[in-house]
């Protein structure tokens, strides 16, 4: 069994501040204002934009993060209506093929501290899954089936797009106190890139401070999604 850490990924291509440009162009269709825009976004102008409420306009830009986390907290990222979503299959993934290196692949769960008690129940408890779930599919079992064993812990990978309206509410939901701390650990840091790229959009965005930093997943930016 591997243990491995959640992770962010983020196209760089799909941070380029032209789209706030593409924005700007789009919102001021509303207004016929269009004589007005250089070949600088207008910070003021969406920032009034936005803040009026009138944020039907910036759902004309989208971003696709890729996300590696759990699968309880996949479930909570699906329950947001406006997006699209590609993840990783458990009913046609057979992690006892090479290519998965003959085993599951599970989140470390922050709040659990290696040598603990804690961390040595849940980490028992991910081995007897592995254990029975290799057996199950040893005996004939597909993959759909023998998945029944897996834990919630179980590293999945998804792809999610959001225009930037749905970003804002993911982050306004994700980024609280009050929602999952692996929820957060993945949505804060995502929360604090697209600040610094997209500081009009989402400055006015807050988040739970209190959160510790060294907590924080990784995020990584790059030209290619999927290969860091």
């Amino acid at each position: 069994m591997l243990i491995i850490a959640p992770e962010v990924r983020v196209p760089a291509s799909q941070l380029d501040e032209s789209m706030m440009l593409r924005l700007e162009r789009c919102a001021r269709i509303c207004y016929k204002s269009e004589d007005k825009i250089n070949e600088q976004h207008n910070s003021n102008f969406l920032q009034r934009i936005v803040a009026s409420g009138h944020e039907s306009v910036i759902e004309h830009e989208k971003v696709t993060v890729l996300f590696i986390i759990d699968r309880g907290i996949s479930h909570e990222l699906v329950r947001h209506r406006i997006g699209s979503y590609s993840q990783e299959s458990t009913r046609y993934c057979n992690y006892s093929r090479d290519k998965f290196g003959n085993e599951i692949t599970v989140i470390k769960p922050f709040f659990y501290k290696e040598g603990s008690r804690a961390y040595e129940l849940w980490k028992e408890s991910c081995l007897l899954a592995e254990k029975n779930y290799l057996e199950l599919l040893q005996l004939g079992s597909s993959p759909q089936e023998a998945r029944s064993l897996l834990p919630n812990s179980l590293k999945t990978e998804i792809a999610v797009t959001y225009n930037i309206r749905e970003w804002r509410h993911f982050f306004q939901l994700r980024c609280s106190p009050a929602a999952h701390p692996q929820m957060r650990q993945v949505a804060i840091p995502l929360l604090l890139l697209f600040k610094e790229k997209f500081r009009v959009l989402f400055e006015q965005v807050e988040y739970d401070s209190s959160f510790d930093r060294q907590d924080y997943a990784q995020v990584y930016v790059s030209d290619d999604l999927f290969n860091i």
